[in-house]
């Protein structure tokens, strides 16, 4: 027996020894598995993530080979096509192109052209092989062969499909670019489609948007041996070549950035970019071969560095659990403890009861200070005693509804609206005058509630009296608004009524808003008296209730 009872007897004494270390302790244990389990879900989901670019990566490095595959199995037809020609012309080359059903995809290019491959190494030839070229198209070569020796030449002279863009291309002679020129050698010598690398496409001047072409070259006669009559080619935008493989719809893509690359990846050989939503300096990798041409593939991650849904589901669940266990222990350690916090607890609510002493006698003193200064003001503006008793009444049934209000809410918070209908609430019944108010749901403190009950009082009553709300008609605009330094701006506005005399001396009203209102709000009040209306322009701090909420409201 006496062992069994040892454990408990044990657990108590750990508990009053170690109050606050062992929940303490709890909670960082529970919350470090938590951790841990955070840690394993985020590289799983890491892995996950690499995966979707790989696959992603794949999936687009696949559709570009193929689509630039695709597009040299057009060229490939079409030289064959061409070469059992005698002559190509714009319409024979058109029922090529219908032929091949390439009305609809060009496989990420802009088309496919027709290059003739031209002797002009002498003037003469120069000068004939532009009057001919200029003759069947109604183009001249650019630039002039006239201006400048070469032995040869290869002017666009058809490219479909045949529309505004392409339409610029026409007469552009091809040789005259070391890169293309290059590549068309190449294709010649080998008699098989050759990608350039990065060129500047003649339709794209003079924005600087990269592109490449592909080419075709075409013989006399069927074995390819014949003579070199000119060049299929297939220009391409490298941001449409992109486009065509990895499409804004793609599901796989999911927001992820992705970017094509001549040659390694740098900034110099950026081709096209389909930016990611989010930018996170991860990326995949995957080496391209576009026809002959080397390029590299980049996907990079859209997942932004924040926790996943199920990290954050782990560690919030992980954590409420270290909470809970930790409230259970501190609860058995109260239990344990209860005598000593049964003293605590009278301590305290000797402190609570002094705090409530404290803070009813401070509002007491405000509430008298207030009706004190209300009080000096009206006896020294009131001509005869039965004026000050009227306008001693109001002001002080004015303060007594904007109390009842404090009243209801436990003297926490109060909203501004209900202020303004308090206040307002005989104006707004009255068939003869309009009165207009709108804003936020925006809480006062008590003493700032009072004080701006206190100033609406004034502001109605006058123009009851003399403005706004004296005659039919007339209107009264009260609108509020939170500004950025944590200040309810309100503001009132009367049209509609008599015009306001200029020469006229300070009443009880101005006083007490410019003075007592403004000196308890902390914040100088713009009080304007002009001949459409009075304006007035008060600014009420917005606190928060720790700043005002007695001890006992903490404690409920």
């Amino acid at each position: 027996m006496a062992g069994r009872n040892s454990d408990p007897a044990s657990s108590r004494r750990l508990l009053l020894r170690f109050p606050r270390a062992l929940p303490v302790a709890i909670f960082v244990l529970i919350t470090a598995i938590t951790a841990f389990s955070v840690f394993a879900i985020e590289r799983g989901e890491r892995s996950g993530e690499r995966a979707e670019m790989a696959r992603l990566a794949e999936s687009a490095g696949a559709s570009l080979e193929l689509n630039a595959a695709t597009n040299a199995s057009y060229l490939r037809a079409a030289a064959a096509l061409i070469g059992a020609l005698d002559e190509v012309s714009n319409a024979s080359f058109g029922e090529i192109i219908r032929e091949l059903r390439l009305e609809r995809s060009y496989s990420g290019a802009e088309g496919i052209g027709w290059a003739p491959y031209l002797e002009t190494g002498s003037p003469g030839a120069a000068t004939a092989a532009q009057q001919r070229f200029q003759e069947e198209t109604g183009r001249p070569i650019y630039p002039s062969l006239l201006d400048r020796q070469s032995e040869h030449s290869a002017p666009v002279m058809f490219l479909v499909p045949d529309n505004a863009r392409n339409d610029v291309a026409i007469g552009f002679d091809m040789y005259s670019n070391e890169r293309r020129r290059e590549a068309m050698d190449r294709a010649a010598a080998e008699n098989a489609p050759v990608f350039s690398g990065p060129v500047q496409l003649v339709q794209d001047n003079p924005e600087p948007r990269p592109g490449f072409l592909a080419y075709m070259p075409v013989f006399a006669g069927d074995d390819g041996q014949g003579q070199l009559r000119g060049f299929l080619y297939s220009p391409f935008n490298a941001q449409t070549f992109l486009s065509s493989a990895v499409p804004d719809d793609d599901p796989v893509r999911g927001g992820m950035g992705v970017y094509l690359f001549d040659g390694a990846p740098s900034d110099q050989a950026l081709l096209a970019a389909l930016p990611s939503s989010e930018r996170t300096g991860r990326y995949f990798t995957k080496p391209l071969t576009i026809g002959n041409q080397r390029m590299t593939l980049v996907v990079e991650s859209a997942r932004s560095e924040a926790l996943s849904k199920l990290s954050m589901l782990t560690l919030l669940f992980g954590l409420l659990v270290a909470s809970l266990l930790m409230l259970v222990v501190r609860l058995l350690t109260k239990q344990a403890r209860e005598d000593e916090k049964s003293l605590a607890w009278l301590q305290e609510q000797n402190s609570i009861r002094n705090s409530l002493t404290r803070e009813l006698n401070h509002r007491v003193k405000n509430t008298l200070a207030n009706v004190l200064s209300i009080m000096a003001l009206t006896r020294k503006r009131a001509s005869s005693l039965d004026e000050f008793a009227n306008a001693l009444d109001g002001r002080i049934r004015a303060l007594s509804a904007t109390h009842d209000l404090l009243t209801q809410s436990d003297w926490n918070t109060t909203p501004i609206e209900a202020v303004v209908d308090a206040e307002l609430a005989p104006y707004a019944q009255s068939t003869d005058s309009i009165v207009r108010r709108s804003g936020p749901d925006v809480e006062l403190a008590p003493n700032d509630a009072l004080s701006l009950g206190m100033a609406l009082h004034e502001l109605a009553t006058n123009a009851a009296k003399y403005g706004a709300l004296s005659r039919p008609g007339g209107t009264v605009a009260i609108d509020w608004s939170l500004t950025d330094t944590g200040l309810a701006r309100l503001h009132w506005e009367e049209s509609g009524g008599p015009a306001v005399e200029q020469m006229r001396g300070r009443g009880f009203g101005t006083d007490l808003i410019e003075k007592i209102v403004a000196h308890e709000l902390r914040h100088p009040v713009e009080l304007s008296f002009a001949r459409t209306g009075v304006t007035c322009t008060l600014h009420v701090p917005v606190r928060q209730p720790s700043e005002f909420r007695m001890r006992a409201g903490k404690n409920k």
